[in-house]
């Protein structure tokens, strides 16, 4: 799985908002610090405004700003403002489920995909859900979710 431009650009744009939270800062102040293209970067600050992760402010004394605090925002949350659901495929998403069409085990109890892309959903929104902002800036995690221990260590069976 592979996340956009969008994502990350975004997630880097949080960096200098998450550093500044409490004050404004301006659009060239994110992009200079992050180097982030401003137009795209101007798409994605109206995303997360929309979503409302954030404010702005007209004027000389204005810009961008989180309105939550950093530790109420998880990565998992501005990963589906800006790309869509983490699901791999529509069949196990939980925020945008989308039936299958085409699969010959629609109708069928069983799904061999679904099982194994539903693991690959679970673990990324298990990781990606457990993040904050300010976990993030901070590069620790606090809430480590019990199921994800468990994770590791199969793989670190195999």
């Amino acid at each position: 799985m592979r996340f956009s431009k969008k994502s990350e650009y975004g997630l880097r744009a949080l960096i200098e908002l998450t550093k500044h939270y409490g004050h404004p800062i301006t659009r060239q102040q994110i992009a200079e610090e992050q180097h982030v293209p401003i137009v795209f970067l101007e798409q994605i600050l109206l995303s997360l405004k929309h979503a409302g992760l954030l404010a702005s402010t007209r004027g000389i004394q204005g810009g961008y700003q989180l309105i939550k605090p950093p530790k109420d925002v998880t990565l998992g949350q501005v990963i589906r403002v800006l790309d869509g659901p983490l699901a791999p495929i529509g069949c196990v998403s939980k925020t945008a489920y989308r039936k299958c069409e085409d699969c010959p085990y629609a109708k069928k109890s069983y799904c061999p995909l679904q099982h194994v892309m539903g693991g690959v959903r679970n673990a990324i929104a298990d990781i990606l859900d457990n993040y904050s902002l300010e976990d993030f800036i901070s590069g620790t995690r606090s809430n480590r979710p019990a199921r994800l221990g468990a994770v590791r260590r199969k793989s670190e069976r195999a």
